[in-house]
């Protein structure tokens, strides 16, 4: 298949969901992360709400290189990064507004910062900028290099050795970026092991409706891009 926006015809039909859908769950997970820390009752089950659903970033990062290529991937991680960063700016501005009396009774900046106020601290915020930007290109310059190398075989081989790196840079950069020096160092150890695997076998789990999506999108869109001559600067935003 071509690469039909190449050439100059028109604009691809499902790109723009796919690009939504990836935003919006890396803002949602963002959110439910700093909500709540979950435990199911062993110290491996310990996880931070929002890796119930980041974990479908990597999978719809994987359909986005995979389909579309390594260049409108870059596009769409840096659309997620400026707006993971609004959502943490307009978070920390409303965090220093003044409550109004009756919503200060009844919630209080003290219920606020305690679920969304992680979201506005300049260290939440880096490290979870600077996971998600490491993490994010990590994936997908394996998955862009690998379908090259195995020439569009094994595709479960590039979503999964794309994870098992992508993931394990994010995981480890946020962790250790965010918590640091303020959680003990068994629970530091308890969440990085936990999320990781998580995140891990969650991608393994869904690997067959990837391949269901991704021959989808294919068909529908009809191209199948290949990175040959693709500039893998991640601070390169043409196309």
């Amino acid at each position: 298949m071509s690469d039909r926006a190449a050439a100059g015809s028109p604009a691809f039909r499902y790109f723009d969901f796919v690009m939504a859908i990836f935003v919006a769950v890396l803002l949602i997970s963002n959110v439910a992360s700093a909500a709540k820390i979950v435990n199911l009752g062993l110290p491996i089950l310990t996880f931070d709400a929002g890796t119930l659903l980041f974990p479908i970033s990597y999978v719809f990062g994987d359909i986005l290189v995979e389909v579309y290529g390594y260049r409108r991937s870059r596009r769409v991680i840096w659309i997620g990064f400026a707006s993971a960063g609004l959502l943490s700016l307009t978070l920390s501005l409303v965090r220093r507004l003044p409550g109004e009396a009756e919503w200060m009774m009844i919630v209080g900046d003290e219920a606020f910062d305690a679920v969304l106020g992680t979201l506005a601290s300049g260290r939440i915020i880096l490290a979870s900028l600077v996971a998600y930007f490491a993490g994010e290109f990590s994936n997908a310059y394996i998955m862009a290099k690998m379908k090259i190398l195995t020439k569009g075989k094994w595709l479960w081989s590039r979503t999964i050795a794309s994870t098992i790196v992508g993931e394990l840079v994010d995981t480890l950069l946020f962790v250790i970026i965010a918590f640091g020096g303020i959680w003990s160092t068994d629970l530091l150890t308890s969440i990085i092991l936990s999320n990781y695997v998580f995140k891990t076998s969650m991608e393994i789990a869904v690997t067959p409706i990837t391949y269901r999506t991704i021959a989808f999108l294919k068909k529908a869109e009809q191209i199948d891009h290949y990175d040959y001559d693709t500039n893998f600067n991640p601070f390169r935003l043409k196309l």
